[in-house]
């Protein structure tokens, strides 16, 4: 379902907004030296199609991962073969921070639309970790939201309605990018069968959400993305409460 990417990495800017240093900014007041250090960090990256592994179940990780540009997840595949995705990775998130102190990755991580992702090295992080505390101090909190977003999921698929758990996923996602300084409308590009192994439900179920969704006014399609009219509106029907993000009120 993914396959293996392995071009060379490229040594340069991304010529776009560095969001992993915005994103980190709400969890540290971050200075000149940090912002300059971040923006090293990611000057060595890949771009990689959609549906290909970033690093893969079983695998020794050999660097931290950090997304840039597109949408990436946290999957395993299960026996019979469905797929089960247990995080959405998007601009500025990091993908497996701590991951080298377990030593072997118990899930894999692979993009589902094309992405840019950056490559750092573990002694880069661990150099990071010791020199930079406020940058430290953000990436601790970055961690904790990561297992709150993680809390909310369980909540949302095992106790909401499943046009509900869209509907709260796409809040969800819509103020992720919000956060970070998207420069773009939010328009979500995934397919039907990602949204479908992202809730745990099947594809023809999702299709039914996104159509009553959409019917409702609460969604609109076009060119294959999902954008939203209203995301107070939205906010509403999922019984969004957004604390779990911890972001602050004027983000």
């Amino acid at each position: 379902m993914f396959e293996r990417h392995s071009d060379f990495l490229r040594d340069g800017g991304t010529g776009m907004r560095n969001f992993v240093a915005r994103k980190l900014s709400y969890g540290a007041a971050l200075q000149d030296s940090d912002h300059a250090r971040l923006d090293e960090l990611m000057r060595h990256w890949k771009a990689m199609p959609a549906k290909s592994d970033i690093i893969s179940q079983g695998d020794d990780p050999e660097y931290v991962h950090a997304i840039l540009d597109g949408i990436s997840c946290r999957y395993k595949i299960l026996p019979d073969g469905r797929r089960s995705i247990m995080d959405l990775l998007i601009p500025g998130d990091f993908c497996d921070m701590n991951i080298a102190i377990l030593g072997r990755m118990d899930h894999s991580i692979g993009t589902l639309t094309p992405c840019r992702v950056a490559f750092i090295s573990r002694s880069e992080i661990e150099d990071l970790l010791l020199d930079f505390p406020r940058i430290a101090r953000a990436m601790w909190w970055a961690t904790l939201v990561d297992e709150a977003i993680l809390r909310e999921w369980l909540v949302n698929m095992g106790q909401r309605r499943s046009d509900r758990q869209m509907a709260h996923l796409l809040c969800e996602l819509y103020l992720r990018y919000a956060a970070i300084g998207w420069p773009d409308k939010f328009a979500l590009a995934l397919t039907q069968e990602q949204l479908a192994d992202t809730l745990g439900i099947t594809v023809v179920h999702a299709q039914r959400v996104i159509a009553a969704l959409r019917q409702d006014g609460l969604i609109e399609l076009r060119d294959r993305q999902i954008t939203i009219p209203d995301i107070a509106r939205l906010m509403e029907f999922s019984e969004f409460n957004p604390d779990y993000l911890h972001l602050p009120p004027e983000s």
